[in-house]
C-alpha cells in the first residue's frame, strides 16, 4: 500500500481554459481520441498541414518511371515526408518499419490501366490496416463515372469500418478523361466524399475558384500533384493550393520523377509548412541539387 504520510492536499482547481485546446485538423474536433491521434500523424500540429509522398501508382500502372525500385528510390525519401501513401504490399516489402511518417494505405483496386479504372472494389480489410498501424486508408471516388454509385458505396463501407477502428479515411476524387476539371465539379466531388464521411479529401488544383472548393468542404483538402511538371510550376501549384485553403499536398511524380527528388521534397516542405514563395523554394531546390548531385 502506498505511504500516505505527508501527502499534500490537492488545491489547484483554477477555472482556466482546458490545456488541450481545440484540435488542429479541420472537421475532426468531435472524433475519438484514436482517430485524432492518427490524423496527427498525417497533419503537423504546428501548421495543421501535411506533405504526403504518394507512390501507390503501381497498383494499376505497374513499375512506372521512378518506381522501378521502391526500396532504393523511395525509402530514402520517407524520413522527410509527413505521410506516405502506398499499397500494403509496398509497405511490407520496401519501407523500413522504423519510419515515423504517417501511413496511408491504398484500399481500393481491381482494374489495371488496360481496363476501365472506375470499376474498383474495396481491396483492403480494415483489420490489416490496423495491423500495419495505418493512420488512414485511401479510396477512389468516381463522381460522374460509370461506376459512381459503387465507388461512393465503397467509400461509405470503408468509413463505417474506419470509425469502428479509429482509422481515418481519405477520399480521392478521380477524374475521368471526359470529365470537366473545374471548380464546380470539384465542389461537387469533394463535398460528396466529405458528406459520406471521409475524414480527408484529395483532389486537384484548378486556377479558377479553387478557394470555393476548400471553403465548401468541411474536412481538410490535400492537392494531388498529378502529372510531372517543371519544378517551378509544381512549386507554384503547391503554393497557390495552400494559399487558397488546402491543408497540404500529396505529390508523387513531381517528386520521385524529378532529377533531384530529395531536393524537390525539401522545396515542397518549405512551401507547405513555411509559406515560402515558389521562386524562393525553387532556389532552395537548386541549392540542394547542386550540393548533392544524387539528391
Amino acid at each position: 500500500m502506498a505511504d500516505t504520510d505527508g501527502l499534500l492536499e490537492a488545491r489547484n482547481f483554477e477555472a482556466t481554459a482546458p490545456v488541450a485546446g481545440g484540435f488542429h485538423v479541420k472537421g475532426a474536433h468531435a472524433q475519438d481520441w484514436g482517430l485524432q491521434n492518427r490524423l496527427s500523424r498525417i497533419f503537423r500540429r504546428d501548421t495543421g498541414r501535411t506533405v504526403m509522398l504518394a507512390f501507390d501508382h503501381g497498383y494499376f500502372l505497374g513499375p512506372m518511371a521512378g518506381l522501378e525500385r521502391i526500396d532504393a528510390n523511395i525509402a530514402p525519401l520517407v524520413p522527410d515526408a509527413d505521410a506516405i501513401m502506398m499499397t500494403r504490399g509496398a509497405l511490407r516489402t520496401s519501407i523500413p518499419s522504423h519510419s515515423d511518417a504517417g501511413i496511408v494505405l491504398r484500399a481500393s483496386g481491381g482494374p489495371s490501366i488496360l481496363r476501365d479504372l472506375s470499376d474498383e472494389h474495396i481491396a483492403l480489410d480494415i483489420e490489416d490496416a490496423v495491423r500495419l498501424n495505418a493512420a488512414a486508408v485511401a479510396i477512389q471516388v468516381f463522381v460522374g463515372g460509370e461506376h459512381e454509385s459503387r465507388s461512393v458505396a465503397n467509400l461509405a463501407t470503408l468509413v463505417d469500418a474506419g470509425q469502428r477502428h479509429g482509422v481515418a479515411v481519405l477520399g480521392v476524387t478521380a477524374v475521368g478523361k471526359d470529365m470537366v476539371r473545374d471548380a464546380r465539379y470539384f465542389r461537387l466531388a469533394t463535398r460528396i466524399a466529405a458528406e459520406m464521411g471521409a475524414h480527408i479529401v484529395k483532389t486537384y488544383y484548378v486556377d479558377q475558384g479553387f478557394e470555393t472548393v476548400t471553403a465548401s468542404c468541411p474536412v481538410p483538402i490535400i492537392v494531388a500533384g498529378g502529372k510531372k511538371l517543371p519544378e517551378l510550376d509544381a512549386l507554384t501549384m503547391a503554393y497557390r493550393s495552400i494559399q487558397e485553403g488546402a491543408a497540404g499536398v500529396d505529390m508523387g511524380r513531381n517528386i520521385f520523377q524529378s532529377e533531384h527528388p530529395a531536393a524537390m521534397l525539401a522545396a515542397v516542405r518549405a512551401v507547405v509548412h513555411d509559406d515560402v514563395k515558389p521562386e524562393e523554394a525553387y532556389e532552395l531546390f537548386r541549392e540542394r541539387s547542386a550540393g548533392n548531385a544524387t539528391s
